[in-house]
């Protein structure tokens, strides 16, 4: 049952271009066919028409010899009586008087002129003649005084049956030749027209092979491939994106996971250059096992944040409401009671060049710092500076230790890891790395006293 639809699907056309070639063919074959038959009755008609003018004027040429004032009907010889006798019947009443001399008494054609006859009114029938065709009768009626006369003339219909079949057959030539003509020049219009979507195609899977900054752009382009052409940049924008977050990924986890993977070969091989008591070797394992879950908190640290990233649009560009974000993060900064938070903004309001979300990454863990060492006061500032957007964050805690300050961004490295505050030490360098991805930058002021300034310096919007 399914097997004509599925050799139909194998039959049907691979390509698009293809496929609206063969669609333009069927509408144009179905419209054709629909004017060829129109135009041919329309011709079959008029062709009629004419035979049945051609056939009533000569019965009127006729009738001036056909004398009906007396008391009865006489036809008057002319000088052109053989050519005005050629296929015409005179009749009184239902009574032949003269007839063609080629016409044979009770053939098709005479039996019809006497049916005509005898209605004694203006009328046309058509016969069918064996070996001749179809022939074309027209009757005249001739009133008088006293007696009525009528005359029917006769024409072969061949001439214009023949002038018919040439005009359909003319119009079938026609008709192939302008399909043919269809068929082409569709194919090549949406050829041509396809062609800026094939070299836009072959351009979106270079650029997304390599991660190019080249896009396609709106301008220059038919609203319909300018659609197009803003659905492969934001494509390629992701994939971009999607790239860009895998290197610095795999950059990340192999820069960060070094150094305990360093620490945890060092402490082995220590272990290994000369027989251990069991406190030394304890010591050994306590390092290996901090080593690892340094490394556990590294993996889940980045790979969490690297599946927000792909699975958020935060990763887009974006512009942001400096502003609005700070106001957001401080009324949910879980900082002790002791501790107030106050934000200062300068005019005109800084917007930011990234999103929202990534903007929150960047400043959650330096407001969470802040709220966490802060004796009694967080500030945070935000101003426009010629071409970016500074943010301080600013506490009155003890600040950092001077002696720490060449790795306070370095991952996993905490000041006092005994002070009493969970935390991994990847806050600080998780901020840093985010804001370098957009061309920023997260700095300590080592000279602020009392407490610690950070500051965030990120693109303007």
């Amino acid at each position: 049952m399914n097997g004509a639809p599925r050799a139909l699907r194998r039959l049907a056309p691979r390509t698009l271009r293809g496929r609206l070639s063969l669609v333009a063919l069927t509408t144009a074959a179905l419209l054709m066919t629909v004017l060829t038959v129109v135009f041919n009755a329309v011709m079959d008609r008029h062709l009629q028409h004419q035979a049945d003018d051609e056939l009533r004027s000569r019965a009127a040429a006729v009738a001036t010899t056909v004398d009906t004032d007396g008391p009865r009907v006489r036809v008057l010889e002319t000088a052109d009586d053989r050519l005005l006798d050629a296929n015409v019947w005179i009749y009184a009443g239902t009574r032949l008087l003269e007839g063609p001399p080629s016409a044979t008494p009770g053939s098709p054609p005479a039996r019809a002129a006497g049916r005509l006859a005898a209605r004694r009114e203006d009328a046309c029938a058509t016969v069918r003649v064996p070996g001749r065709g179809p022939v074309r009768l027209c009757a005249r009626p001739v009133p008088g005084r006293r007696v009525t006369a009528t005359v029917v003339t006769a024409l072969d219909l061949a001439p214009y049956r023949g002038s018919a079949g040439t005009l359909l057959v003319g119009s079938v030539v026609l008709d192939v030749v302008m399909l043919g003509c269809t068929y082409v020049l569709t194919r090549l219009s949406v050829g041509r027209a396809l062609r800026p979507v094939r070299t836009m195609t072959d351009q979106a899977a270079q650029w997304s092979a390599v991660g190019s900054d080249e896009r396609f752009g709106a301008a220059d382009h038919p609203a319909e491939l300018a659609r197009l052409g803003a659905s492969l940049d934001a494509l390629l924008d992701r994939i971009r994106t999607v790239l860009r977050h895998e290197r610095q990924l795999t950059g990340e986890l192999s820069h960060e996971l070094r150094t305990p993977l360093t620490r945890i070969v060092m402490e082995l091989d220590w272990w290994r250059a000369r027989p251990r008591t069991a406190a030394e070797t304890a010591a050994a394992q306590e390092v290996i096992a901090e080593a690892a879950r340094s490394m556990r908190t590294i993996c889940d640290t980045l790979l969490d944040d690297a599946r927000e990233n792909a699975l958020s649009p935060a990763a887009a560009p974006g512009t942001t409401d400096v502003v609005s974000v700070l106001d957001g993060l401080l009324r949910r900064l879980d900082a002790p009671d002791r501790v107030r938070t106050a934000l200062e903004t300068r005019t005109p309001v800084p917007e930011a060049g990234v999103a929202p979300a990534l903007l929150e990454r960047i400043l959650s863990p330096l407001l969470a710092n802040a709220a966490r060492y802060a004796r009694s006061q967080v500030t945070v500032s935000a101003w426009r500076v010629p071409g970016a957007v500074r943010i301080d964050v600013v506490d009155d805690g003890p600040g950092v230790p001077e002696a720490f300050g060449e790795e306070l961004f370095r991952p996993g490295r905490r000041a006092d890891p005994g002070d009493g505050h969970d935390g991994a030490g990847l806050g600080l360098p998780l901020a840093r790395r985010l804001a370098r991805a957009v061309g920023g930058e997260v700095s300590h002021d080592p000279g602020h006293a009392p407490g610690a300034r950070f500051t965030v310096s990120l693109p303007a919007g």
